[in-house]
């Protein structure tokens, strides 16, 4: 039965690098949003405006669907690191795979936010390609705490909750 992972927590969490860990455990595609996002859009991205990021975010998670459900359909393993900053969006994604039949996962990263700040210091500061897409500013980081929506019991009924 093919497996889809839904990655979620807030800003350096850790999700990119746990991502390409389940990945590998589970010979799974792995989609990331920042390297898409980074491709397609920061160059057009004047101001900190979360409706039109979004907008995008949006758009790049449906084409990163459609290649997903044929990985799926063809019986692969997906993992989708897409940030799944609220539920509404964690919704989407599971109800698109229960219409595939396909059982979904949701795993959440939690780690405190004085690390996160510091992971993501690390992260601008060594530029790994395998983790890196864009600068993550204080500004970005702080416009984003608020808009991530804890995973509530439900949700993580059949996933689980990461400490990293």
């Amino acid at each position: 039965m093919p497996k889809l992972i839904l990655v979620c927590g807030p800003s350096g969490a850790g999700k990119t690098t746990y991502s390409l860990s389940l990945s590998k455990e589970y010979d799974a595609v792995r989609f990331s949003i920042d390297p898409w996002m980074q491709t397609l859009f920061i160059k057009d991205m004047t101001s900190l405006d979360y409706p039109w990021i979004v907008e995008r975010v949006d758009r790049c998670c449906d084409q990163i669907w459609q290649i997903s459900e044929q990985i799926l359909s063809l019986g692969g393993n997906v993992i989708l690191d897409l940030g799944f900053s609220t539920k509404a969006q964690r919704s989407v994604f599971s109800a698109r795979a229960k219409v595939l039949n396909i059982f979904s996962e949701i795993h959440y990263l939690d780690a405190p936010k004085d690390i996160r700040k510091k992971r993501i210091e690390k992260r601008n500061a060594d530029k790994d390609p395998s983790v890196y897409a864009f600068e993550v500013t204080d500004v970005m980081f702080n416009f984003m705490e608020p808009h991530f929506e804890i995973p509530d019991h439900q949700e993580l009924k059949n996933g689980c909750k990461v400490n990293i």
